[in-house]
């Protein structure tokens, strides 16, 4: 019947009796029955023989998104040109022809079409509105990805003027601020205030503008909710029964992660697949990054047992895939970053869920029950800031003892930097950087004469603006170097060049700081309470460096200006970290991996005994709106004392006014 179906409105087409409103229901019921390929072929007959139709434009904007969905981008790309020579001002298809550039990486292109629409939009209609607004965002969105980050952010900016309550807006808006170092970073948009700005802001960016642990928290949780959604309770897994067998001895382990390929995630996890003890745990690895087959996703897509590109599965048929294979403990290793499968998580496909590595802070989810941190990382004092149950490793962070090095060594002077100078690196991406954490380091080169400041470079204008800054501290623009991106083993190689690596906060180094330290730099950090504060502190105690990791800024200061000006201090920091690379906690990736292993057998016999944990929520609602309230670029979380007493007071307040329970949170013992 469907082709019989096909062949009669391919022959009203082509004798021009197939109407507009019959040709858009016969596309939808091609679509439904024999696919994409059909609906595009009467498409392509009917304006073949319909040339002169006054709604040709629109047949061609329908026959784009058809080519699209086929893959046909070129083919997209000539359909959208013909609408638009048939009608100049249907500007869908243009904004559409962009996104079909961008596809082919064609970024200029991209950005060309949609700057094209937002300049010819000037009459202010509710559909000129629409359509400018949308150029806007995709202008902001493709000038972030090619690292244009000030003309991202003006049209963000722009975005916000026409539209200024869209979450995704706001929050690359502010992304795009802090990798060019624009400090205060939050300001007022028009009728967005800081607050306003400051309650939507994305988990990551919230670890990185303050060690704030209840508000980021409390972020987490409202992103988990509003920006990715509750479960579908009509499709969800639900509540998993205990096994009715117990005593299983060979778990089935899934991994999922958009950056099993050249990103920090792929390399510090490669060395994890091959070691599990396949008596033990058979290893699933579900792949939803980019298709870049580089040596990293091969290494992985090799040593796991069953590697699965899901890319074209959508949340529901990957949940599902999940379940049909048996799953017993997944692990998230994106959590709230680019490219995750949340929303997959919140189908409780399996009946444990860990959130591990990919984010370094709490999902805040009703359905990540678990987060892998260690004892320094979440010590027992600092549980409540997370609605995880916390599971601890020796170190949190695995690492590749395979990592390759180039062989080529740069010299000082091939790399720009002084021969004599006392080279302080940070190779941490710059919206790390924070203003107190850039006047500390100012304040160490203003007191060792021979120091320079080596850093990863970013945009010509950020590096001006660090630059300014610097001299207006007293410190010659000479004295700070911005070090170009280059491949992984080619970075690596450079690292030996430095002699202390200086870290940031609030938000510390996790992979940076491993590759300084194997590669035999000592590393500087100040710690905090939230988890990407922390870390950096792990790293360094885990390889016998504790007596690096500082608590206070004076400690951090003083300690870096001793190190600077007494290189013999230096020297044996530097032995000290020799010797104990070849035993120390951080490298030792089988231990890591027996020690997951036991962590997944210790979970699994609580689930077959009727427990797993059940995330708490309570009130985050209130933390949210009193962490947004606070003064975070006036005081710095990291180091102030009275810290949960803002939140302890303010909830008083709340219960005064509101008559709800005290929060446990705080009143009751972690």
């Amino acid at each position: 019947m469907s082709a019989d179906f096909f062949s009669n409105v391919i022959s009203k087409s082509v004798s021009q009796e197939l109407g507009i409103m019959e040709l858009l229901s016969a596309a939808e019921t091609l679509k439904a029955t024999m696919g994409d390929e059909k609906v595009a072929q009467l498409y392509k007959v009917w304006l073949e023989h319909n040339p002169d139709n006054p709604v040709c434009y629109a047949i061609y904007f329908n026959y784009g998104i058809t080519l699209t969905a086929l893959n046909d981008n070129e083919g997209g790309i000539a359909a959208y040109t013909k609408s638009l020579e048939l009608n100049p001002s249907f500007f869908s298809a243009q904004i559409n022809m962009g996104s079909l550039y961008e596809r082919q990486g064609r970024l200029d292109k991209a950005a060309g079409e949609w700057l094209a629409v937002a300049n010819k939009l000037s009459a202010v209609t509710g559909t000129n509105i629409s359509h400018k607004a949308n150029a806007l965002k995709q202008i902001g969105r493709v000038f972030e990805t090619s690292q244009q980050n000030g003309s991202a952010e003006d049209a963000l900016r722009s975005y916000m003027d026409i539209v200024p309550t869209t979450r995704d807006v706001i929050q690359h808006w502010v992304s795009n601020r802090q990798i060019q170092c624009k400090w205060p970073l939050l300001e007022q948009v028009h009728s967005l205030s800081v607050r306003d700005i400051k309650a939507v802001m994305s988990p990551l960016s919230i670890s990185i503008y303050s060690d704030d642990p209840f508000l980021e928290l409390a972020n987490a949780y409202l992103y988990s909710r509003d920006d990715v959604g509750t479960p579908w309770p009509h499709f969800t897994a639900g509540n998993w029964l205990p096994p009715e067998e117990k005593g299983k001895s060979r778990l089935r382990v899934g991994y999922v992660s958009s950056d099993l390929r050249g990103h920090a995630v792929g390399y510090l996890t490669s060395e994890i697949y091959e070691l599990h003890d396949r008596s033990r745990v058979e290893v699933f690895v579900y792949f939803c990054g980019p298709r870049i087959p580089d040596a990293v996703f091969h290494r992985i897509q090799q040593t796991s047992d069953h590697w699965l590109d899901v890319n074209d599965l959508n949340d529901r048929q990957l949940a599902k895939k999940i379940i049909d294979d048996g799953i017993d403990i997944l692990i998230d290793l994106n959590g709230h970053t680019k490219d995750s499968r949340t929303r997959t998580m919140a189908l409780k496909p399996a009946p444990i869920i860990i959130n591990w590595l990919g984010y370094p802070g709490t999902m805040g989810s009703s359905y990540h029950q678990y987060i892998i941190a260690d004892d320094f990382i979440v010590p027992p004092k600092f549980e409540h800031y997370y609605t995880e149950k916390v599971l601890r490793l020796p170190c949190y962070q695995p690492n590749d003892r395979r990592r390759e090095v180039s062989p080529t060594r740069p010299t000082r002077a091939e790399l720009g930097l002084p021969d004599d100078a006392v080279v302080f690196s940070c190779f941490n991406g710059m919206q790390k950087i924070s203003p107190q954490n850039f006047e500390r380091w100012l304040s160490i080169l203003n007191q060792v004469p021979k120091g320079v400041l080596w850093v990863l470079g970013g945009a010509g204008e950020t590096q001006d603006r660090l630059l300014q800054i610097a001299e207006s501290h007293g410190v010659n623009r000479e004295r700070i170097v911005f070090a170009p991106r280059m491949m992984t083993s080619d970075h690596l190689a450079r690292y030996p060049v430095a002699d202390l690596f200086l870290d940031t906060t609030p938000y510390g180094a996790h992979t940076t700081a491993s590759d300084a330290l194997w590669m035999g730099i000592p590393v500087l950090t100040l710690v905090g309470r939230g988890f990407a504060s922390r870390v950096c502190g792990s790293l360094a105690t885990s390889a016998g460096l504790d007596d690096l990791v500082c608590t206070t800024a004076e400690q951090y200061v003083s300690l870096a200006i001793e190190l600077g000006n007494n290189p013999d201090k230096l020297a044996n920091y530097k032995k000290k970290l020799a010797d104990a690379l070849p035993t120390c906690t951080l490298f030792d990736t089988p231990k890591l991996v027996r020690s997951l292993e036991d962590l997944f057998f210790q979970i699994w016999q609580d689930y077959e005994n009727g427990f797993v944990h059940e995330p708490d929520v309570t009130n985050l609602e209130i933390y949210h709106q009193i962490g947004a309230s606070l003064d975070h670029d006036g005081t710095e979380f990291l180091l102030f004392d009275g810290y949960e007493d803002l939140y302890r007071q303010a909830l008083v307040y709340w219960d005064a006014f509101t008559r709800l329970p005290y929060d446990m949170r705080l009143w009751k013992k972690p």
